[in-house]
């Protein structure tokens, strides 16, 4: 278990709802559905109402200080079997990219490795305690484009399994490079946070507003309160 899952949820049964994605940027195709993630009747191009409310605000905070910029949406709702999809395909690259045959390494090895892998990653739990935070249709995945339509480089790809997906990564770096994906970064993040998401702690890309993440989350900031989610899993 993650700290949050001790979050009670009171469900609000608040529908899932299509982003206008004409308000955005997106990638295409997405880029779950292209690696082949069994979303089925299912698109990743949902949220609960209320986040897509807040999505579109935080597009207009944007606005304001980049008129032509947009919100790229990398990743929205995401069924359970789609998590699943995405935490094997994740092991499996880490092997690759590591060199690494699963066989041929130890049991404690093939943890370490799984270990990396939910850092990012959130187990796609079936129980209804503990859902993915994607699964719940509350947590999206975002980053920036210009007005060229270009992809605004933040310092290191989204799911990327390495320390540079943290999102203060660079905030101590004294070369300008360093200090312009941390600028982006805290743009990205302050936009978010002002519509009234909260940012995953682990990944700078990672948003979300009503699950069991961001109840805890605010929890650590309002002492006295009691946050509790408002979604669980949908599927």
């Amino acid at each position: 278990m993650r700290p949050y899952h001790k979050i009670p949820i009171v469900e609000s049964n608040e529908p899932l709802i299509e982003i206008p994605l004409e308000k955005f940027a997106l990638e295409s195709p997405h880029p779950y559905i292209k690696l082949g993630a069994p979303y089925g009747e299912y698109s990743p191009y949902f949220l609960r109402k209320s986040v897509v409310e807040r999505l579109i605000t935080a597009q207009s905070y944007l606005c304001q200080l980049f008129p032509e910029w947009r919100i790229q949406i990398f990743d929205a709702y995401r069924p359970v079997a789609v998590q699943e999809f995405m935490v094997n395909y994740s092991f499996k690259q880490a092997l690759q990219e590591r060199k690494l045959e699963e066989t041929k390494l130890s049991s404690t090895q093939v943890q370490a490795l799984w270990e990396e892998v939910y850092k990012i990653w959130a187990i796609p739990s079936l129980d209804k305690n503990t859902p993915p935070p994607h699964s719940t249709g509350a947590a999206v995945d975002v980053t920036l484009v210009n007005e060229c339509g270009q992809i605004i480089n933040m310092g290191s790809p989204i799911d990327e399994l390495s320390d540079r997906s943290l999102p203060d990564y660079y905030a101590l770096g004294d070369d300008s490079q360093s200090q312009n994906y941390h600028a982006k970064r805290k743009l990205l993040c302050s936009i978010m946070e002002k519509a009234g998401f909260c940012r995953n702690p682990r990944e700078w890309w990672h948003f979300s507003f009503g699950d069991q993440m961001w109840a805890w989350l605010n929890n650590q900031v309002n002492s006295g309160k009691n946050f509790i989610a408002c979604y669980g899993r949908v599927v």
